[in-house]
C-alpha cells in the first residue's frame, strides 16, 4: 500500500531483462523461442530480491520514525543495516535457485543443445536481479522511503496485511497445539505424491503444436514416378475433405545429392491446418481414420520440427523405431511383419508400418580369384574395371556457354544391359593381352534387395509407429512385453528399440545424478550460512513440500512426466528454498537478540509473511500466462514447467509457513531447556 516501494520493487523486472539481454547478445547468443522463455519463467523470480530488501528497509525506516527524535538512528544507516540484515539470506538464495538449475546443462545431445538457451536466460536474468537488488534497490529507497510524514503516516502495516497477519498467527497458535497431527498430515501428503508421481506417464517432449503436418507416403520400391504420383494425389484428395484443411504440398522423390536422397516411391505433403471447432485430438483422429482407406503405401503423419526430431533419435520419421538386426534380409523382412502383427492392437499405437522391400532384377557379377590370379589381375584392378564400365567415372569438364558439364566414360546403355555383352567384355591382364570379363568373373542373371540398410555394419529392417493418447514409455513397455512373449528369434538375431523414450530415459538418468549433486552443493551453501546442519536440513525441508504441489498440477493436467516437467522440478527446488531461507534467517536473528523459542516461531512467522507471500505470488503471477497457453505454438516445452513450478509454489508456500515453524519449535526444544 505504497506506490513508491511498489516503483521501487518493479523496476527490478525491466532493468534485470535488460542486463540479461546485453549479457546475452555479448555473450553470442540470440533471442529465440527458449531464450524467451527462460526470461519468462524467471520474471516473477527477478523482483523477489528487491521485494525482500525493499520490505525490511521500509519496515525498519517506519520502526525508526516512531521512536523519539534523540533515539532516531540517520535514515542511510538504517537503510544499510536494513539490507544488510538480509543480504546473505538473499545471496545464498539466489545462489541456490543457479545451483538448482545448473543440472540442466549436463543435458547432452538435441535436448542439451534445445533447453541450454533457456537456462542460460534465466541464470543470467535472475543474477542481474541480484545485482540490481544489493545495488540500485538500496539507493532508491534513500531516495524514496526516507519521507518523515509518508514514514508516520504509514506507521503501521496495510489493512490487508494486518489482517492476513492476525488470521494467519491465530491459526499458526492453534496449529501449534496440534504438531504432530500437522506434520503426519505433510508426511501423508508427501508419500501420496510420490505414488502419484510412480504412476505418471514417461515422454521426452510434450508433442508440438506447428499447425502443420507433415505426412510421409512411401509405396513399393521400383514403382514409376506416374504411379506414385498418383498415390500422392490421393492422399492429398483425402486430406482436402477435412474441413480444417484448406492446402496441401506435395515433394515426391529427392534428387540423388540431397541430404536426404529419396526414391519416386517416397514422398512428403506438408499441409497447415487450423483448428476451430473441436480439439487436436479429434482432428488428429479423423486424419487417420481416412487415410486407412489408402492402399499400397505406408503412410507416417508427423510435423516439422517433431519429424526431424524423430529423424535424429530414431532414424525413422516415427517417435518408435523397432530395429531387427541380422545376416538374411528375406528372414529380417518376415520378422518384421510378424512384430507388427502381433503389437498392432496395442493402445495408442498408430502409424505402425514395416519398412518396404521387395526384389529387383540385378546381374551380379562375381569375382574368380584364382582366375584372376593366373592372369595376373589384382582384385582392386578388377574392381575399378568394372566399376568404371557399368557405373561410369569422371575424367573431365566439359564448360560450354559458362555451363559446365561432367565427362564421364562408361560403357553405353547397349552394353550394359546385355548379359551376353557384359560376358563377352574384354579385360586387360598384367601381359597385355585381352580376355572375356567372364573368364575370370561369374556373371549371372538372379534377382535381390532394393536397399539394404546397416547400423553400426550389421543389416536391419524397421517397424516404425508413432504413439497417440499414451505416454510413450508405457507402449514401449507393452511392445517389448508383447515381443519377448510371442517372438521367437534365431541365433544371430537381435532387436534393438530407438526413438524419443531412448532420449528421455537418458536425459532423466543425467538429471537425477546432476540433482544429487545439486543438493548437496545446496546444502553446503545453507550449512555455510547458518553453521548447523539441523537448520540446514530444515530449510531443505521445502523440497519434498514442493514436491507435493508440483505432482498434483501433473496429475490434473497432462499425468506425464516430460523432461521440462523434471526441469520445472529443479528449478522449483530452488525457487522454494528461498522462502526456508527468508523464515528460518529471521528465526536466527530474533533468537540472537534473546526472544524465546515460542515467541521467535510466532513472531518470526508472523514478520516473514508478507515477503513469502508477496515474493511467492509474483513467481506464480509470472507463471500463469505459461501455464494456461499451453496449446500456442512455441509454449510447448514451458508450459509444463511452468505448471509444475506454480503447484509447487502453493503447496511449499503454504506449508512453508505452518510445517517449517513447527518442525523448527521441536527441533530447538531440547536446547532451549538445556539453556534454561
Amino acid at each position: 500500500m505504497n506506490w513508491r516501494a511498489t516503483i521501487i520493487s518493479l523496476l527490478a523486472i525491466p532493468i534485470s531483462l535488460i542486463v540479461a539481454l546485453l549479457t546475452l547478445k555479448w555473450l553470442g547468443f540470440t533471442i529465440n523461442t527458449m531464450s524467451l522463455g527462460g526470461m519468462a519463467i524467471a520474471i516473477g523470480d527477478l523482483v523477489d530480491d528487491a521485494i525482500i530488501d525493499v520490505e525490511n528497509v521500509y519496515k525498519r525506516l517506519k520502526e525508526n520514525a516512531q521512536l523519539p527524535l534523540k533515539q532516531q538512528r540517520d535514515k542511510f544507516t538504517v537503510i544499510f543495516d536494513a539490507s544488510f540484515e538480509i543480504r546473505t539470506s538473499v545471496i545464498n538464495a539466489t545462489f541456490i535457485i543457479i545451483v538448482a538449475f545448473l543440472p540442466l546443462f549436463f543435458l547432452s545431445g538435441m535436448e542439451g543443445r534445445l533447453l541450454a538457451p533457456l537456462g542460460i536466460a534465466f541464470i543470467v536474468a535472475l543474477f542481474a536481479s541480484l545485482v540490481v537488488s544489493i545495488t540500485l534497490t538500496p539507493i532508491l529507497c534513500s531516495y524514496l522511503l526516507t519521507n518523515d510524514e509518508m514514514l508516520k503516516k504509514q506507521h503501521g502495516e496495510s489493512w490487508l496485511v494486518t489482517r492476513l497477519q492476525n488470521g494467519y498467527v491465530r491459526f499458526l497458535e492453534k496449529l501449534m497445539h496440534h504438531k504432530r497431527a500437522a506434520i503426519g498430515t505433510a508426511i501423508g501428503l508427501f508419500v501420496i505424491a510420490l505414488v502419484m508421481m510412480s504412476q505418471f506417464g514417461r515422454s521426452f517432449l510434450p508433442e508440438f503444436n506447428e499447425g502443420s503436418l507433415v505426412i510421409s507416403v512411401v509405396s513399393l520400391p521400383g514403382i514409376s514416378l506416374e504411379e506414385s504420383n498418383k498415390i500422392g494425389t490421393s492422399v492429398e484428395k483425402v486430406l482436402l475433405t477435412i474441413p480444417e484443411i484448406k492446402v496441401t504440398t506435395r515433394r515426391t522423390g529427392r534428387a540423388e545429392l540431397d541430404e536426404h536422397a529419396q526414391g519416386v516411391n517416397s514422398a512428403e505433403i506438408e499441409t497447415p491446418f487450423h483448428l476451430k471447432d473441436r480439439d487436436r485430438e479429434e482432428f488428429m483422429a479423423e486424419v487417420r481414420e481416412k487415410l486407412k482407406g489408402i492402399s499400397g503405401a505406408n503412410i507416417t503423419i508427423g510435423q516439422p520440427i517433431g519429424h526431424r526430431i524423430d529423424h535424429m533419435l530414431s532414424g525413422t520419421r516415427a517417435n518408435i523405431a523397432i530395429k531387427i538386426f541380422g545376416s538374411d534380409l528375406g528372414k529380417l523382412f518376415q520378422l518384421s511383419n510378424q512384430i507388427k502383427n502381433e503389437i498392432q492392437g496395442i493402445e495408442g499405437l498408430v502409424d505402425l508400418s514395416v519398412e518396404q522391400q521387395i526384389d529387383i532384377p540385378q546381374i551380379q557379377i562375381k569375382a574368380k580369384r584364382d582366375m584372376l590370379n593366373s592372369y595376373g589381375i589384382t582384385i582392386g584392378e578388377f574392381n575399378e574395371f568394372v566399376d568404371v564400365a557399368f557405373a561410369g567415372e569422371k575424367v573431365s569438364d566439359i564448360y560450354e556457354n559458362n555451363r559446365t558439364y561432367d565427362l564421364v566414360l562408361k560403357f553405353d546403355d547397349n552394353n550394359r544391359g546385355s548379359l551376353e555383352n557384359i560376358r563377352n567384355t574384354m579385360i586387360d591382364t598384367h601381359d597385355g593381352k585381352k580376355i572375356p570379363l567372364e573368364s575370370v568373373a561369374e556373371i549371372v542373371s538372379t534377382s535381390g534387395p532394393n536397399t539394404i540398410n546397416r547400423e553400426n555394419v550389421q543389416r536391419k529392417t524397421v517397424v516404425s509407429a508413432n504413439v497417440a493418447g499414451r505416454d510413450q514409455k508405457s507402449v514401449v513397455e507393452e511392445i517389448q512385453k508383447a515381443i519377448d512373449a510371442k517372438i521367437k528369434l534365431p541365433e544371430g538375431y537381435h532387436i534393438e528399440y530407438g526413438g524419443q523414450f531412448e532420449a528421455e530415459a537418458e536425459a532423466s538418468k543425467v538429471l537425477l545424478l546432476t540433482s544429487v549433486l545439486s543438493l548437496l552443493v545446496i546444502f553446503l551453501i545453507l550449512f555455510q550460512e547458518f553453521r548447523k546442519i539441523k537448520t540446514a536440513s530444515i530449510i531443505l525441508l521445502n523440497l519434498p513440500l514442493a514436491l507435493i504441489g508440483g505432482v498434483m498440477s501433473i496429475f490434473f493436467t497432462s499425468n506425464i512426466l516430460s523432461i521440462p516437467a523434471i526441469i520445472g522440478f529443479i528449478t522449483l527446488f530452488g525457487v522454494a528454498t528461498r522462502n526456508g531461507i527468508l523464515l528460518v534467517s529471521h528465526y536466527q536473528t530474533l533468537r540472537d537478540e534473546g526472544k524465546d523459542l515460542y515467541h521467535t516461531v510466532i513472531e518470526g512467522s508472523k514478520d516473514r509473511l508478507s515477503p513469502i507471500l508477496m515474493t511467492a505470488l509474483t513467481a506464480g503471477l509470472a507463471l500463469i500466462p505459461l501455464a494456461i497457453a499451453s496449446d500456442l505454438a512455441g509454449n510447448e516445452i514451458q508450459s509444463p514447467m511452468a505448471k509444475v513450478i506454480l503447484g509447487g509454489l502453493l503447496t511449499s508456500t503454504l506449508l512453508n509457513i505452518f510445517i517449517v515453524p513447527i518442525v523448527y519449535y521441536l527441533s530447538n526444544r531440547k536446547t532451549e531447556k538445556n539453556e534454561a
